[in-house]
């Protein structure tokens, strides 16, 4: 006797199942059971994780899936009523021809029935029904809603309809106890049914969570899934408890009216064995031109490619290239690399920027020669066993990185060639990681958003850090988990959801591409786009053997090109990014980049790096400094030691490099492994050269040898360390010597770079200091184009781009495009698109009547020959200065908005040719009044630019509180040093940020005046005195400490006092004055209604001087309750209000 489960979610039943596989089948192993099945909803995602974990237990996986069945055709999109949209059938995988069409079923569910859910049909199941085992599945079963239905003759109709499908004897009808009332119903009549028509029975636990305590942790995940909170009363639930990995005493108890039930899950698991091919590449065939076939044709392109690259050292060479050839045949790759080549070369051919290189893959002579890569293996020692290793047999890795906007086109091409049925995208899955799942619980639990951001933000930012990680590495966590109750609930809940998958993506860059249609290696999905996806993530269709390709977009590539094209386009220069380390003089009138150029090379070594790849964050910025590289040696060397691990040799090497009577090798073989990186080992190709020179290794052995010391096996190790220092001895090093290489090797191993990778990529990063110093406008240009979207990117560009000489011009409805432009070297104008609110399609109507009508004269031309412009669009645009060329009166446009669009509206349905407006000008002036408004402040013209280009573009706001703000301090930031002496000083607030610390609510304010930018901390006692009297955009006053921040490395403030301008006013001015005329002093009383209604206010003496013909005739004194916005009122009414010091 013995029992298995059939009936299996796992958590790849998304937000439904929280049983993890390997719990689950360690729990299974220690019930004693001997097989295991999966069954999640509608899918496979689990399947290889479940066999690969099931095997290596010793237990029989049995694989399945509980598919959704659509009452009538899986094409019908009709909205069926409540629960009838579709049926559950769980699905056995019996032996490998039923794996093959469980595969196929699951595919069609996505492929061509989604709707709401992955749905078959009858059609499909017939089709592919063969190999397969079918169990009438829950309470959502076909046959079992019948049942509920009070229909009997239906229910048997539906289950001898499920026997003819999938033959006698593979067909079972389902029992399951959960405590559910319908359950007790049912159960006796299938029973019934079963007797009656000779379909045996069987009997499931519908597991959805491992043990039965899990029942808490999986109801919160229901919770999380539907976005409902416990204390929800209308929610599902799973009721009863019962969900979990039952022994088979368990079941027995449960159904032991229906012994047989129980037997037949054993004699179902049984018959149940399917094995899964692992490590077999199953490569697509490439087609070659008539008279060659796949090695002749690839042995041809390489020798062509290696007279092509090497014209005086083709000869020399011809020995190696044949060499990585026979490997490559030998290891069965000849079709892998002319497909790599074959969209490569489409790609180039069709004038779609391709990297140099990535990875490995430039170590190998036979990418360069076919133009795969376009880095010289041969003169940066590069290795091709670290690409390829003849002793290790693995599926060769190229990834390629395209131009961002046009990567879509290659793989279109792919999909052209190989067919669509060949050719898919990976899926990915999101996890509940740490600080989410935590955040998730807390919701879900209904605590307290603060209590549950308290909590997630003690987890530290590492990377795959766990809860359980998290409550060792920090001291607080771990004290408020044992005293606190809720907290313990809480991490204990998250716990055992932390690493559960919530939701699927799809891959950025994976592309799979098979011999034979997809469905038939692995199981297909649908992303949220509708874009087709394996169900098996990229590790797993490698293990399958499958070819997969990372197809990447690089922004990079699209701003080199970019910036290219404006160079042609204003100066007729064509700059060659492609040929690189050879010319084969294909563009003639082409200027090749100068990959010595001392005057790019001493910019990179200013560390004024914005926009150069690679190069442009904090950290690189400062070692580029230090660096100062003077060849690209360097700069390669530099990307490769900038990086944990590596950055303890940075010292070593700088002053290898400026110091070179300090450079020491361990024995003199070293010494032309180890002299480009002045003695230092920097990458994994220096450890495989130096274990071949020194240890004797061959170079496949050597690759070995780095990928063992990575993995830092103990045993393996010392037997390692052995074979070294032997094969040292028989070269002459004596075994101390020895010893301390391979302790240097050891130590840095498991760090090393890849130096293939940084070669290409230091080539990438070249290209684009390259453009910034010989091309700045056209460079900056093309990067502020690629991030547009972005404002802290474009307003560090743009700051960048001025200390570089450019100068921008504002956007402009007469001369702007979309994109940003270069009108010439020293200038870029801003673009349409850079402006909030605004979107292609309005862009490109007004660029449209631009070039076929002419420039706009002005605001109510505009409205009246741009069509579908929306009161909206033309306030962002006024706000943003687009309109300064026509009228600067930004004030005066946005009173006009709507008069103008309705006078616009008329002329285009006028729309002939005596127009509204006429020809004339005179015309023009007589037919259109302007509506009188109020013209802007220049703070509210600026705080409006702010607004729609994430910056200033006309002044600084500071300018507008200077005058006023000297009279509160006579310190600029930038004289500030670190003391303990208090200082006042003044700024714009530029950054606003609350934050929960271990004395309270605190705050951290960034504010600048023009000279400098400065964070000021606020504590508590302080911050919840002044909250919310001022705001980002408002000048504040700051009397505080300076100190030297180690974390920023720069100076900040600890705030003792902070003022807003109001309060600052108050404080210091005499009094605010206000020009009032003579023969309107009976305003006085309505100036005087208003201020007293004011409910934020401060008191300030108001001085009203009274005029007449320009002259003061004197003045009336009072204490008045007074407002930033007040003031303005005053200002935009004419009145004059400063105040006096």
């Amino acid at each position: 006797m013995a029992f298995t489960h059939l009936h299996v979610h796992t958590e790849f039943s998304l937000l439904d199942g929280s049983n993890k596989i390997k719990e689950y089948v360690a729990r299974v192993k220690e019930l004693g059971m001997n097989s295991a099945a999966i069954t999640d909803h509608g899918v496979m995602f689990g399947v290889i994780d479940f066999y690969k974990a099931a095997k290596a237990a010793g237990i029989n996986p049995i694989l399945g899936c509980e598919v959704y069945v659509a009452p009538n055709s899986r094409f019908d999109r009709e909205a069926a009523h409540g629960e009838d949209r579709y049926y559950h059938l769980v699905l056995l995988a019996e032996n490998n021809e039923g794996y093959q069409n469980l595969m196929k079923i699951v595919s069609k569910g996505f492929v061509d029935g989604y709707y709401y859910k992955p749905r078959v049909d009858m059609e499909v199941l017939q089709q592919y029904h063969s190999g397969i085992i079918a169990l009438s599945a829950c309470l959502a079963g076909e046959v079992q809603r019948y049942l509920v239905k009070g229909l009997y003759d239906e229910a048997k109709k539906v289950a001898k309809k499920y026997e003819n499908c999938f033959g006698k004897g593979n067909f079972f009808l389902e029992l399951q106890d959960h405590g559910i009332p319908e359950q007790q119903m049912v159960n006796p009549q299938l029973v019934r049914m079963s007797q009656e028509t000779g379909i045996e029975l069987v009997a499931t636990n519908d597991v959805h969570y491992t043990y039965a305590e899990d029942a808490e942790a999986h109801d919160i995940l229901l919770c999380i899934q539907t976005g409902k909170k416990l204390s929800d009363e209308n929610r599902m639930r799973y009721e009863g408890g019962q969900y979990y990995v039952k022994s088979e005493e368990e079941m027995r108890k449960l159904f032991s009216f229906a012994s047989q039930a129980i037997d037949n899950t054993q004699k179902i698991a049984d018959r149940c064995h399917v094995e899964i091919e692992f490590g077999v590449t199953k490569l697509p065939h490439f087609e070659v031109p008539e008279g060659y076939d796949s090695w002749t044709y690839l042995n041809k392109l390489c020798h062509e490619g290696l007279v092509k690259r090497y014209p005086d050292r083709h000869e020399e060479l011809l020995p190696k290239l044949d060499y990585e050839l026979n490997v490559i045949k030998k290891m069965g790759y000849v079709d892998y690399f002319l497909i790599v080549w074959d969209f490569i070369n489409y790609a180039r051919t069709h004038g779609i920027p391709v990297g140099p290189g990535r990875g490995s893959a430039a170590g190998s002579l036979v990418s360069y020669t076919t133009g795969i890569t376009n880095i010289d293996p041969i003169k940066y020692n590069l290795l091709f066993e670290r690409f390829l290793n003849p002793e290790r047999v693995t599926m060769p890795d190229i990834d390629i990185d395209f131009c961002y906007e046009r990567r879509s086109e290659v793989i279109d091409y792919v999909v052209k060639k190989y067919g669509k049925d060949c050719v898919s995208q990976i899926v990915t899955f999101g996890t509940l990681a740490a600080k989410g799942v935590i955040r998730d619980v807390g919701r879900v639990m209904d605590l307290p958003y603060s209590f549950c951001d308290t909590i997630a933000k003690m987890i530290p930012n590492e990377l795959n850090i766990t809860i359980e990680k998290a409550l060792q590495m920090n001291p607080e966590l771990r004290g408020m988990y044992e005293s606190d109750e809720n907290v313990r609930t809480l991490i204990d809940m998250s716990k055992r959801l932390e690493g559960l998958p919530r939701h699927t993506s799809m891959h950025a860059a994976g592309v799979v591409i098979s011999q034979k249609a997809m469905d038939e290696y692995v199981p297909l999905s649908r992303a949220s786009d509708g874009t087709i996806t394996t169900q098996f993530i990229m590790t797993t269709i490698e293990e399958l053997g499958l070819l997969k390709m990372d197809f990447l977009g690089l922004r990079t590539l699209t701003v080199i090109k970019d910036a290219a094209d404006l160079v042609y386009k204003n100066h007729g220069i064509k700059i060659d990014v492609n040929h690189i380390d050879y010319n084969d003089h294909t563009n003639p009138d082409a200027v090749l980049i100068d990959y010595n150029d001392k005057k790019v090379l001493d910019y990179i070594g200013t560390g004024r790096t914005e926009g150069v790849f690679q190069l442009e964050s904090a950290g690189m910025k400062n070692f580029m400094k230090e660096l100062k590289p003077q060849s690209l040696e360097d700069v390669i060397a530099g990307i490769s030691l900038y990086r944990p691990g590596p950055m303890d040799f940075i010292p070593k090497y700088i002053k290898g490099k400026n110091e070179r009577d300090s450079i020491t090798y361990e024995c003199k073989e070293l010494e032309p492994i180890l002299e480009p990186t002045y003695g230092c080992i920097v990458y994994q190709e220096q450890v495989m050269r130096v274990a071949q020179v020194i240890g004797g290794y061959t170079l496949g052995g050597a690759d070995l040898l780095r990928r063992a010391m990575g993995k830092k096996n103990v045993e393996e190790m010392k037997r390692q360390r052995d074979v070294f220092i032997k094969g040292a001895g028989e070269r002459g090093v004596t075994p101390e010597t020895a010893t301390e290489i391979f302790d240097l090797m050891e130590k840095f191993a498991g760090y090393g770079f890849n130096k293939s990778h940084a070669a290409a990529y230091s080539y990438v990063a070249y290209q684009t200091a390259y453009l910034k110093v010989h091309h700045t406008a056209a460079f900056m240009a093309a990067n502020l184009c690629m991030v547009m979207d972005q404002n802290d990117k474009v307003c560090a560009l743009i700051e960048d781009a001025k200390e570089n000489g450019v100068a921008f011009l504002a956007p402009d409805v007469n001369e702007s495009d979309w994109f940003f432009t270069v009108p010439d070297e020293g200038h870029i104008r801003y673009g349409l698109g850079a402006v909030k609110g605004v979107g292609e399609q309005v862009v490109e109507e007004i660029m449209r009547v631009r070039k076929e009508k002419g420039p706009f004269k002005d605001f109510f031309d505009f409205t009246a020959r741009v069509k579908g412009m929306s009161a909206r669009v033309l306030e962002n645009l006024i706000k943003a200065g687009s309109f300064d060329s026509l009228d600067e009166d930004r004030g005066k446009l946005f009173g006009n908005i709507q008069h103008a669009l309705n006078l616009g509206r008329a002329e285009q349905e006028n729309d002939t040719q005596d127009s509204l407006f006429g020809d004339m000008e005179e015309e023009l002036e007589r037919q259109v009044q302007w509506v009188d408004a109020p013209s802007w402040s220049d703070r509210e013209r600026l705080v409006n630019e702010k607004k729609m280009l994430g910056f200033c573009f006309t002044g600084h706001l500071f300018d507008v509180y200077e005058r006023e703000a000297r009279h509160f301090t006579t310190t600029t930031l930038n004289q500030l040093k670190a003391g303990r002496e208090k200082v006042r000083l003044c700024g714009v607030v530029t950054g606003l940020r609350a934050i929960q610390g271990k004395r309270g609510r605190m705050a951290a304010i960034t504010i600048t005046d023009k000279t400098a930018v400065m964070d000021v901390v606020v504590y508590s006692e302080i911050w919840d005195r002044i909250r919310g009297s001022f705001d980002v955009d408002d000048l504040v006053c700051v009397t505080g400490r300076v100190r030297y921040d180690e974390f920023s490395k720069r100076l900040g403030v600890t705030a003792d006092e902070v003022w807003n301008l109001m309060e600052l006013r108050r404080r210091v001015a005499q009094y605010l004055e206000v020009e009032v005329t003579k023969n309107n002093l009976p305003a006085l009383e309505e100036l005087k209604a208003v201020s007293d209604d004011l409910r934020i206010y401060q008191r300030v003496p108001v001085r009203f001087k009274i005029t007449s013909d320009g002259k003061s005739e004197g003045a009336l004194y009072a204490t008045m309750k007074v407002s930033n916005e007040w003031v303005d009122s005053l200002r935009i009414a004419g009145y004059k209000p400063h105040f006096v010091y």
